[in-house]
């Protein structure tokens, strides 16, 4: 893949995908075959995030919207609060101080242990699989044919084992080109200004 190809291969996923979402792209190396040549790419995009739900199954908006809700009328701010002196109040009248618990101390080996945080899960991008095509040869000569499909959603480093499972397989001797984001972004033909 020449670097005019490969060029315009980026700006045609970039049409396709937006582009400041890509955290990066994987490209294989163009093969030629009977008068046109052909090239792949596996790109990673950042997912939109999921909405939140409370504990109880309701929707929880985003903070931008949750901070832009009208605020409370002098009646909903009466009732709040009359309901937050209720509370306090039973929480006060639940507590008794003849709780057989009271002064149980908690083994040391307990006591000092630090408490189990489960590992955050890893981050899952959006995979797409792009595909160019460009005629050569014959009466179709300079045709040019792009596909972007989503295919899955996985972790970066799944993505890159996939990438490295695909070129091995394959046979091929020539590396697969790794772009960052940025690279990406960097490498797309700066938009024409217009007058």
């Amino acid at each position: 893949m020449t670097d005019e190809t490969r060029a315009r291969f980026l700006a045609a996923i970039a049409k396709q995908i937006p582009a400041d979402k890509v955290i990066e792209v994987h490209l294989f190396a163009g093969i030629r075959q009977g008068g046109t040549e052909s090239g792949v790419a596996v790109v990673a995009v950042e997912r939109a995030p999921a909405p939140s739900l409370d504990v109880d199954g309701g929707y929880v908006p985003p903070t931008d919207v949750a901070e832009a809700a009208e605020v409370e009328t002098a009646a909903e701010v009466i009732v709040h609060d009359q309901l937050s002196d209720e509370a306090s109040f039973v929480a006060d009248e639940t507590i008794d101080d003849a709780s057989p618990y009271a002064d149980e101390l908690l083994p040391p080996e307990v006591a000092e242990e630090p408490e189990y945080v489960p590992p955050a899960p890893a981050s899952r991008y959006i995979v797409y699989s792009a595909r160019y095509r460009l005629t050569l040869k014959g009466l179709d000569r300079g045709k040019w044919e792009v596909s972007v499909t989503e295919e899955a959603d996985a972790p970066l480093l799944t993505i890159d084992a996939v990438v490295r499972g695909v070129q091995r397989r394959s046979g091929d001797v020539d590396e697969t080109i790794r772009l960052s984001g940025d690279e990406f972004r960097a490498a797309l033909p700066a938009p024409v200004a217009t007058p």
